[in-house]
């Protein structure tokens, strides 16, 4: 079983991340495997009724890519237990305004997790746009990923994380003193 990063602690991973088959396209019903799956949203478009219909809603996720609209899952909410979203490659910076839409904008409260090519060097600013679990890569220490979340101490511009920037928050400091 792999581990992630969820709400900045290591914890094994029962999701299991649904991708295309080798040969590009996407798996069957029947092919997806037994407990928590995390499916690609273009099979979830294509076997929502399905899908519900055969798991449980803390069975079930979903994945968007890069290039999918997050407000098209909005309606769906309430089916899923967790949304991934994909970073395909490290400079594709895509996902960090999904995570903020998907956060701010159509007010997601489940877990946020980012997958695909996760690195260390990310994982503070991920965390800043609403993501609260880190698939890290493979071929990486996710102990030492870890430690990222420590490496800033003030953050400057507002985020999903602190809503106001460092100036309102030091400007509301000092009318509480006064």
């Amino acid at each position: 079983m792999t581990s992630i990063i969820k709400n900045r602690t290591v914890l094994e991973d029962d999701w299991h991340l649904v991708r295309a088959l080798e040969d590009g396209s996407l798996p069957t019903l029947d092919q997806l495997p037994a407990g928590r799956i995390l499916v690609p949203f273009v099979l979830w478009k294509q076997a929502r009724e399905a899908l519900v219909a055969q798991r449980d809603t803390a069975s079930l996720g979903v994945w968007l890519a890069p290039d999918d609209e997050p407000a098209d899952l909005v309606v769906d909410f309430e089916k899923i237990a967790l949304i991934g979203v994909d970073f395909p490659v490290f400079r594709d910076g895509r996902g960090y305004s999904i995570a903020r839409l998907l956060r701010e904008r159509y007010d997601w409260r489940g877990e946020l997790r980012a997958i695909g090519d996760v690195l260390r060097d990310q994982l503070n600013f991920m965390a800043r746009c609403g993501f609260d679990a880190f698939a890290v890569r493979p071929d990486k220490d996710i102990h030492d990923a870890l430690k990222a979340f420590g490496e800033f101490s003030v953050q400057y511009q507002s985020a999903v994380d602190t809503p106001q920037p460092l100036f309102r928050r030091r400007a509301a400091a000092a009318e509480e003193r006064a």
